[in-house]
C-alpha cells in the first residue's frame, strides 16, 4: 500500500495560527480515529498561509476521511475560522520517501 501526503493550504480568516491550532483540539482526536490517519503537521508562511499536511495510508483513505470530516465535523468552529475563498486541497500518494 503507498502512502499519501494530504496538504491544505488557506488563509485564516482573522485568527491566529496559535487560534487556529489550539480550536483544532477535537478536530485532531478525531483525525486520531481516521482508518489510516498517520499524522498531522501545520505550518505558517511568512504571508499568512496556513499548511496543514496529514500523512495517510492511502489516496483513498485520506480522502474517505476528508469526506466524512466534511459530514461528521461540518459544525466544528475551525470552518468559520479559515477564509474558504483561499482554501486549495490535494492529496497524492507518495513517490520517494527516505528516513534518517
Amino acid at each position: 500500500m503507498t502512502q499519501a501526503i494530504e496538504i491544505t493550504t488557506f488563509k485564516l480568516a482573522g485568527y491566529s495560527c496559535a487560534e487556529f491550532a489550539e480550536a483544532n483540539a477535537e478536530l485532531d482526536d478525531w483525525l486520531r480515529q481516521q482508518p489510516g490517519f498517520q499524522s498531522r503537521r501545520m505550518a505558517e508562511q511568512p504571508d499568512g498561509t496556513i499548511v496543514d499536511m496529514l500523512l495517510w495510508d492511502s489516496v483513498a483513505k485520506g480522502t474517505a476521511s476528508m469526506h466524512r470530516l466534511m459530514d461528521e465535523m461540518r459544525y466544528s468552529p475551525v470552518h468559520s475560522m479559515i477564509d474558504q475563498e483561499t482554501v486549495s486541497w490535494n492529496i497524492a500518494p507518495v513517490r520517494h520517501h527516505i528516513k534518517r
